[in-house]
């Protein structure tokens, strides 16, 4: 529709045409009550790639995700505008050519003499907004959990300084009793106690390991032979109704890493997977050079890193439980299954070496937990 030959804008229904039709930011079309087009203007076709010949006659439903459209939004979003005055609310979208976008959407009903003749609806793509606030939002958390961890640590690392302290007293005293005559119950009790001693500083070290208080000692490590020399282990530690498989190459770039200590953090994986698969499955060890790692949280820079991955086909990790479980003390096994502090020691050393971790989960799929060590150029 053009202006008459006069300049003259016409009258208010051709305004409102050149006004929906000069707009291509928004996708501004009307429905019948049932949810046919009746109506396209450029910013429909501009943002959704459908010409106005494709899509009038077309129930509005075509740009809905096929989820949704069995969960039955589409008819629900006009019912609800229709009995509350207006519907606006935002939710993936589909393009012609089959890409999503995320939409902001606005339906109102459109009643005439008190009949309701259909639907006005403006659409808006901000997809570029939705995914920069994804991101802020996952920056936050991640900041949070940084920080919640970092206190946990600290609060940690001053508990077993203390710890171990007492236990140092304890074995001093016990080793003095041990020098004096004793009879034979006296001698079994003593070792009893000794062995007790022994366990609270494996304990000890395990949470000097998370509050970064423990002294690594890095050297130079080929990770796919280290790997493949504690296999035996693995496996011996995840028993016969569960396979162990490696696909660790040896060619692998060198690192700088304590190797008491990634042993123990990959022992710890196998461990927790083992209790997730009780009646058998299979733990797979990955080692790879991976580049180019994505930078989206505090520690995560963008260079090569060496990642290694520890996936079972267990009993999966609940979502809620998910940012839990490298806290000290924090298990989901019942009471005598562990002590809770397996991946607090692969957290803590990880994150001492210059790393970080990335778990996948889901309850019924299985675990997968990747560790990421710098390579040095």
């Amino acid at each position: 529709m053009t202006p008459n030959p006069t300049g003259d804008l016409g009258d208010e229904s051709q305004q409102f045409g050149l006004l929906v039709n000069s707009v291509t930011d928004y996708a501004i079309y009307m429905l019948d009550p049932q949810g046919v087009i009746r109506t396209w203007n450029p910013g429909g076709e501009r943002i959704k790639g459908y010409r106005r010949d494709e899509v009038v006659g077309t129930n509005y439903s075509r740009f809905y995700t096929p989820e949704d459209v069995a969960a039955g939004v589409p008819a629900r979003n006009l019912a609800i505008a229709a009995n509350e005055g207006r519907y606006a609310g935002e939710g993936w979208r589909l393009r012609r050519d089959g890409s999503r976008f995320h939409a902001s959407v606005v339906i109102d009903p459109v009643w005439v003499d008190g009949t309701l003749v259909g639907f006005a609806k403006i659409t808006r793509d901000v997809t570029e907004r939705y995914l920069a606030q994804e991101q802020l939002r996952r920056a936050q958390q991640e900041l949070l959990q940084a920080q919640k961890m970092e206190a946990i640590g600290k609060l940690t690392l001053g508990l077993a300084h203390d710890f171990n302290n007492l236990l140092g007293v304890v074995t001093n005293c016990l080793d003095l009793i041990a020098d004096q005559p004793h009879g034979e119950l006296s001698e079994k009790y003593i070792r009893t106690a000794l062995r007790s001693v022994e366990r609270g500083a494996l304990l000890t070290r395990q949470l000097l390991t998370f509050g970064r208080g423990h002294e690594l000692s890095p050297e130079r490590l080929n990770v796919g032979k280290a790997i493949r020399d504690i296999h035996d282990m693995l496996q011996r530690s995840a028993g016969d109704a569960i396979a162990v498989e490696l696909d660790a190459s040896t060619d692998l770039p060198p690192v700088e890493l304590d190797r008491g200590q990634l042993e123990a953090a990959i022992l710890n994986l196998v461990c927790n997977s083992r209790d997730a698969m009780p009646n058998g499955g299979c733990i797979k060890i990955t080692a790879r050079l991976q580049t180019d790692v994505q930078s989206d949280g505090a520690r995560e820079q963008p260079c090569n890193y060496l990642r290694i991955e520890v996936r079972d086909n267990g009993q999966g990790i609940a979502p809620e439980d998910q940012a839990r479980i490298f806290e000290p003390f924090f298990t989901t096994k019942t009471v005598g299954r562990g002590s809770g502090l397996g991946l607090s020691q692969v957290f803590g050393f990880t994150s001492q070496s210059g790393g970080f971790i990335r778990v996948e989960s889901a309850l019924g799929s299985g675990t997968s937990i990747a560790l990421y060590y710098p390579v040095f150029e």
